[in-house]
């Protein structure tokens, strides 16, 4: 068995998707980081590195088996034994792993660029047994509270997080927006199609307006996410919550 000491961990807890999973540049002055004094490397197939990344199910018991209680936490003075906490690769990729005593990937974190480079060393100093999927598992299917990675290509923590902001506001809008209100956003976001707008039903004046915002994070994006999240206590706090987060 393989471990690495001194660890930094940012957790993020409860993801289902890799893309928010923030990578170590992305970290910010108050995210909890954590040290774990000792933490054993795994190798796993690109299917089950996948399948750890970007979902919340149970991990294969072969595996879990193999890293019980072998990763220690340090705090203060303290060492504390995690049950189910690994680092895991696929030869390219890294991910931290801690279930929290359960069989599911709850927290999950990216390694610092130098303990990245450990593991890459480490791959080439030693014989690694291979871990993968004991059963087929089905394609993970994305939806709009569950965005597909496309969708948040190439922007950035703050921006993925407005992002989702905005497709909670639209997934509140399909399931409560009258006609007219739907039309209304459209209009807003395409304000030069407002004709063929006003000749759209409810569901397709819905359809268009997500189709039409799902590429990139623009200006408009961020107006329209300002915009259709007011008056929306929850979505308001989250919003607020992001914007006290992008000025630290």
């Amino acid at each position: 068995m393989v471990h690495i000491r001194d660890v930094w961990v940012n957790w993020f807890e409860g993801e289902e998707n890799g893309y928010n999973v923030c990578s170590f540049f992305e970290w910010r002055p108050d995210d909890r980081i954590e040290i774990l004094d000792q933490a054993i490397l795994v190798k796993v197939s690109t299917d089950l590195f996948n399948y750890i990344e970007n979902d919340i199910a149970e991990l294969p018991d072969r595996l879990l088996d193999a890293v019980h209680n072998q990763s220690f936490l340090r705090k203060n003075m303290s060492r504390i034994q995690l049950d189910y906490c690994f680092i895991a690769t696929d030869g390219s990729r890294i991910i931290a792993v801690d279930t929290m005593g359960y069989k599911t990937p709850i927290r999950k974190s990216r390694l610092t660029p130098r303990q990245e480079r450990m593991v890459y060393e480490l791959l080439v100093q030693h014989e690694f047994e291979r871990f993968d999927l004991e059963d087929k598992v089905d394609m993970k299917g994305y939806h709009i509270l569950s965005p597909s990675p496309e969708d948040m290509l190439g922007l950035t923590r703050k921006e993925r997080q407005l992002k989702q902001l905005l497709y909670m506001a639209l997934d509140q809008l399909y399931t409560s927006g009258h006609e007219a209100e739907v039309r209304y956003w459209c209009t807003e976001w395409a304000p030069h199609d407002y004709q063929n707008i006003q000749h759209m039903e409810r569901d397709e004046a819905w359809r268009y307006l997500f189709q039409s915002v799902k590429e990139g994070w623009t200006s408009r994006h961020y107006q329209l996410c300002e915009a259709m999240v007011k008056g929306q206590s929850f979505l308001e706090k989250l919003w607020e919550l992001e914007q006290g987060e992008s000025v630290k």
